[in-house]
Protein backbone atom coordinates (compact mmCIF):
# COMPACT_ATOMS: atom_id res chain seq x y z
CA UNK A 1 0.00 0.00 0.00
CA UNK A 2 1.38 3.42 -0.93
CA UNK A 3 1.83 6.28 1.52
CA UNK A 4 -0.94 8.19 -0.24
CA UNK A 5 -3.33 5.28 0.18
CA UNK A 6 -2.46 4.90 3.87
CA UNK A 7 -2.83 8.56 4.68
CA UNK A 8 -5.88 9.62 2.65
CA UNK A 9 -7.29 12.14 3.21
CA UNK A 10 -4.24 14.39 3.71
CA UNK A 11 -6.39 16.92 5.60
CA UNK A 12 -9.72 16.58 7.39
CA UNK A 13 -12.45 18.83 8.77
CA UNK A 14 -14.41 17.97 11.91
CA UNK A 15 -17.17 20.07 13.47
CA UNK A 16 -17.08 20.67 17.24
CA UNK A 17 -20.06 22.87 18.05
CA UNK A 18 -19.59 26.02 15.99
CA UNK A 19 -15.87 25.29 15.57
CA UNK A 20 -14.37 23.60 12.51
CA UNK A 21 -11.20 21.65 13.31
CA UNK A 22 -8.94 21.21 10.27
CA UNK A 23 -6.26 18.55 10.77
CA UNK A 24 -3.17 18.18 8.60
CA UNK A 25 -3.07 14.43 8.13
CA UNK A 26 0.29 13.19 6.84
CA UNK A 27 1.75 12.11 10.19
CA UNK A 28 4.34 9.75 8.68
CA UNK A 29 5.77 12.73 6.80
CA UNK A 30 5.49 15.09 9.80
CA UNK A 31 2.59 16.70 7.93
CA UNK A 32 4.95 18.07 5.30
CA UNK A 33 3.19 20.01 2.58
CA UNK A 34 2.62 18.42 -0.82
CA UNK A 35 0.09 19.24 -3.53
CA UNK A 36 -2.47 16.70 -2.32
CA UNK A 37 -2.43 18.18 1.17
CA UNK A 38 -2.72 21.69 -0.21
CA UNK A 39 -5.83 20.76 -2.18
CA UNK A 40 -7.35 18.98 0.84
CA UNK A 41 -6.71 21.98 3.10
CA UNK A 42 -8.33 24.28 0.55
CA UNK A 43 -11.41 22.06 0.43
CA UNK A 44 -11.63 22.12 4.23
CA UNK A 45 -11.13 25.88 4.35
CA UNK A 46 -13.81 26.46 1.72
CA UNK A 47 -16.26 24.34 3.74
CA UNK A 48 -15.38 26.30 6.87
CA UNK A 49 -16.02 29.58 5.05
CA UNK A 50 -19.28 28.51 3.42
CA UNK A 51 -20.95 26.70 6.33
CA UNK A 52 -22.93 29.21 8.45
CA UNK A 53 -22.86 26.74 11.33
CA UNK A 54 -19.07 27.04 11.54
CA UNK A 55 -17.95 30.35 13.02
CA UNK A 56 -14.30 29.75 13.91
CA UNK A 57 -11.62 27.42 12.56
CA UNK A 58 -8.80 25.58 14.34
CA UNK A 59 -5.83 24.28 12.35
CA UNK A 60 -3.72 21.48 13.83
CA UNK A 61 -1.60 18.49 12.85
CA UNK A 62 -1.98 14.74 13.28
CA UNK A 63 0.76 12.91 15.16
CA UNK A 64 3.77 14.59 16.74
CA UNK A 65 4.18 17.48 14.32
CA UNK A 66 2.06 20.46 13.37
CA UNK A 67 3.76 20.83 9.98
CA UNK A 68 7.39 20.26 9.03
CA UNK A 69 7.06 22.66 6.10
CA UNK A 70 7.55 21.84 2.45
CA UNK A 71 7.91 18.18 1.50
CA UNK A 72 11.55 18.35 0.41
CA UNK A 73 11.23 15.02 -1.41
CA UNK A 74 8.67 16.67 -3.67
CA UNK A 75 10.87 19.74 -4.08
CA UNK A 76 13.91 17.60 -4.94
CA UNK A 77 11.85 15.72 -7.53
CA UNK A 78 10.72 18.97 -9.10
CA UNK A 79 7.08 18.42 -8.25
CA UNK A 80 4.88 21.40 -7.23
CA UNK A 81 3.66 21.79 -3.64
CA UNK A 82 0.37 23.37 -4.67
CA UNK A 83 -2.11 22.68 -7.45
CA UNK A 84 -1.95 24.88 -10.53
CA UNK A 85 -5.29 26.53 -9.70
CA UNK A 86 -4.02 27.52 -6.23
CA UNK A 87 -1.17 29.72 -7.38
CA UNK A 88 -3.09 32.95 -6.89
CA UNK A 89 -4.31 31.89 -3.43
CA UNK A 90 -1.25 30.18 -2.01
CA UNK A 91 -1.02 26.97 0.01
CA UNK A 92 -4.37 25.59 1.06
CA UNK A 93 -6.17 28.34 -0.78
CA UNK A 94 -5.77 30.87 2.04
CA UNK A 95 -2.09 31.76 2.56
CA UNK A 96 -2.39 34.68 0.13
CA UNK A 97 -6.08 35.48 0.48
CA UNK A 98 -6.89 34.86 4.15
CA UNK A 99 -10.27 33.92 5.61
CA UNK A 100 -13.23 36.02 6.66
CA UNK A 101 -13.68 33.81 9.74
CA UNK A 102 -11.14 33.60 12.57
CA UNK A 103 -8.57 30.80 12.32
CA UNK A 104 -6.56 29.55 15.31
CA UNK A 105 -3.39 27.47 14.99
CA UNK A 106 -3.16 24.62 17.51
CA UNK A 107 0.59 24.04 17.30
CA UNK A 108 0.91 20.53 18.68
CA UNK A 109 4.50 19.93 17.59
CA UNK A 110 7.22 21.03 15.17
CA UNK A 111 6.10 23.89 12.92
CA UNK A 112 9.09 24.69 10.77
CA UNK A 113 9.38 26.59 7.49
CA UNK A 114 5.98 26.34 5.86
CA UNK A 115 4.62 25.18 9.21
CA UNK A 116 5.58 28.50 10.79
CA UNK A 117 4.17 30.27 7.75
CA UNK A 118 0.85 28.52 8.38
CA UNK A 119 0.92 29.70 11.99
CA UNK A 120 1.63 33.27 10.85
CA UNK A 121 -1.30 33.07 8.41
CA UNK A 122 -3.65 32.20 11.28
CA UNK A 123 -5.14 34.92 13.47
CA UNK A 124 -4.32 33.37 16.85
CA UNK A 125 -2.19 30.48 18.07
CA UNK A 126 -2.05 28.03 20.96
CA UNK A 127 1.31 26.27 21.18
CA UNK A 128 2.63 23.20 22.96
CA UNK A 129 5.37 24.01 25.44
CA UNK A 130 7.55 21.43 23.67
CA UNK A 131 6.84 22.64 20.12
CA UNK A 132 9.21 24.68 17.98
CA UNK A 133 8.76 27.35 15.32
CA UNK A 134 11.35 28.55 12.85
CA UNK A 135 12.18 29.63 9.31
CA UNK A 136 15.18 27.45 8.39
CA UNK A 137 14.90 28.03 4.64
CA UNK A 138 18.22 29.87 4.40
CA UNK A 139 20.00 26.73 5.63
CA UNK A 140 18.70 24.97 2.50
CA UNK A 141 19.53 27.75 0.06
CA UNK A 142 15.97 29.09 -0.27
CA UNK A 143 13.80 31.73 1.44
CA UNK A 144 10.52 31.70 3.35
CA UNK A 145 8.44 32.75 0.35
CA UNK A 146 5.13 31.37 1.65
CA UNK A 147 4.41 34.54 3.61
CA UNK A 148 6.91 34.08 6.42
CA UNK A 149 9.11 37.01 5.44
CA UNK A 150 6.04 39.17 4.79
CA UNK A 151 4.35 38.47 8.12
CA UNK A 152 7.01 37.81 10.74
CA UNK A 153 8.18 41.44 10.93
CA UNK A 154 4.58 42.54 11.53
CA UNK A 155 4.25 40.20 14.52
CA UNK A 156 7.58 40.83 16.28
CA UNK A 157 10.21 43.61 16.39
CA UNK A 158 12.15 43.84 13.15
CA UNK A 159 15.47 42.89 14.76
CA UNK A 160 13.92 39.66 16.08
CA UNK A 161 12.40 38.85 12.69
CA UNK A 162 15.71 39.53 10.93
CA UNK A 163 17.63 37.27 13.29
CA UNK A 164 15.09 34.44 12.90
CA UNK A 165 15.01 34.72 9.11
CA UNK A 166 18.76 35.13 8.54
CA UNK A 167 20.00 32.51 11.01
CA UNK A 168 17.25 29.95 10.48
CA UNK A 169 17.46 29.22 14.21
CA UNK A 170 14.51 27.59 15.99
CA UNK A 171 12.07 29.61 18.09
CA UNK A 172 11.04 27.97 21.36
CA UNK A 173 7.53 28.14 22.77
CA UNK A 174 8.69 30.47 25.54
CA UNK A 175 10.27 32.85 23.03
CA UNK A 176 7.20 32.69 20.78
CA UNK A 177 4.98 33.66 23.72
CA UNK A 178 7.34 36.38 24.90
CA UNK A 179 7.39 38.01 21.46
CA UNK A 180 3.65 37.67 20.89
CA UNK A 181 3.83 35.10 18.10
CA UNK A 182 1.37 32.91 20.00
CA UNK A 183 -1.42 33.60 22.48
CA UNK A 184 -1.11 30.59 24.78
CA UNK A 185 1.55 28.01 25.66
CA UNK A 186 0.18 24.85 27.27
CA UNK A 187 1.29 21.24 27.97
CA UNK A 188 1.34 19.06 24.84
CA UNK A 189 -1.77 17.07 25.76
CA UNK A 190 -3.81 20.25 26.19
CA UNK A 191 -3.05 22.06 22.91
CA UNK A 192 -6.09 21.10 20.85
CA UNK A 193 -8.52 21.39 23.77
CA UNK A 194 -7.15 24.84 24.65
CA UNK A 195 -7.47 25.99 21.04
CA UNK A 196 -11.03 24.67 20.77
CA UNK A 197 -11.89 26.36 24.08
CA UNK A 198 -10.54 29.69 22.80
CA UNK A 199 -12.40 29.18 19.53
CA UNK A 200 -15.59 28.46 21.47
CA UNK A 201 -15.34 31.75 23.35
CA UNK A 202 -15.07 33.58 20.03
CA UNK A 203 -17.82 31.48 18.43
CA UNK A 204 -20.22 32.44 21.23
CA UNK A 205 -20.12 36.03 19.98
CA UNK A 206 -22.03 37.52 17.06
CA UNK A 207 -20.29 36.04 13.98
CA UNK A 208 -20.62 39.08 11.71
CA UNK A 209 -19.34 41.39 14.44
CA UNK A 210 -16.37 39.08 15.01
CA UNK A 211 -15.57 39.03 11.30
CA UNK A 212 -15.86 42.82 11.04
CA UNK A 213 -13.58 43.23 14.06
CA UNK A 214 -10.97 40.97 12.50
CA UNK A 215 -11.22 42.75 9.17
CA UNK A 216 -10.84 46.23 10.67
CA UNK A 217 -7.90 45.29 12.89
CA UNK A 218 -5.97 44.05 9.87
CA UNK A 219 -6.94 47.11 7.83
CA UNK A 220 -5.88 49.43 10.64
CA UNK A 221 -2.27 48.27 10.36
CA UNK A 222 -2.12 49.68 6.84
CA UNK A 223 -4.11 52.87 7.43
CA UNK A 224 -1.53 54.75 9.49
CA UNK A 225 -2.41 56.95 12.45
CA UNK A 226 -5.76 56.43 14.15
CA UNK A 227 -6.28 60.18 13.79
CA UNK A 228 -6.24 59.89 10.00
CA UNK A 229 -9.51 60.30 8.10
CA UNK A 230 -9.01 57.05 6.19
CA UNK A 231 -8.79 55.04 9.40
CA UNK A 232 -12.01 56.51 10.79
CA UNK A 233 -13.77 56.12 7.45
CA UNK A 234 -12.98 52.40 7.52
CA UNK A 235 -14.13 52.10 11.14
CA UNK A 236 -17.35 54.02 10.50
CA UNK A 237 -18.15 51.93 7.43
CA UNK A 238 -17.80 48.67 9.37
CA UNK A 239 -19.87 50.03 12.26
CA UNK A 240 -22.69 51.21 9.99
CA UNK A 241 -22.83 47.86 8.21
CA UNK A 242 -22.95 45.96 11.50
CA UNK A 243 -25.66 48.17 12.97
CA UNK A 244 -27.92 47.17 10.06
CA UNK A 245 -27.71 43.46 10.95
CA UNK A 246 -30.31 41.44 12.80
CA UNK A 247 -27.65 40.38 15.30
CA UNK A 248 -27.01 44.01 16.26
CA UNK A 249 -30.65 44.21 17.32
CA UNK A 250 -30.63 40.80 18.98
CA UNK A 251 -27.67 41.59 21.26
CA UNK A 252 -29.25 44.52 23.16
CA UNK A 253 -32.63 42.76 23.17
CA UNK A 254 -31.14 39.66 24.78
CA UNK A 255 -29.37 41.83 27.36
CA UNK A 256 -32.62 43.56 28.35
CA UNK A 257 -34.46 40.24 28.48
CA UNK A 258 -31.65 38.69 30.56
CA UNK A 259 -31.07 35.72 28.24
CA UNK A 260 -28.37 34.41 25.97
CA UNK A 261 -28.45 35.95 22.48
CA UNK A 262 -29.51 33.82 19.54
CA UNK A 263 -27.20 34.86 16.73
CA UNK A 264 -28.43 34.43 13.16
CA UNK A 265 -25.33 35.67 11.35
CA UNK A 266 -27.32 38.20 9.36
Amino acid sequence: MTEAAREVPPATLKQVGHVGVITLNRPRSMNAINAAMSVAVQEAVEELESDPGLRVGVLTGAGRAFCAGADLKEVAAGRPLIAREQRERGFGGFMKSGLTKPLIAAVNGYALGGGTELVLACDLAVMSETATLGLPEVTRGIIAAGGGLLRLGKRVPLSIALEAAMTGAPITADAALRWGLVNRVVPPAEVLDAAIELAGVIAANAPLAVQASKRLLYQARELGSDFEQAAWAASDAEAKAIMRTADAKEGPRAFVEKRAPRWEGR
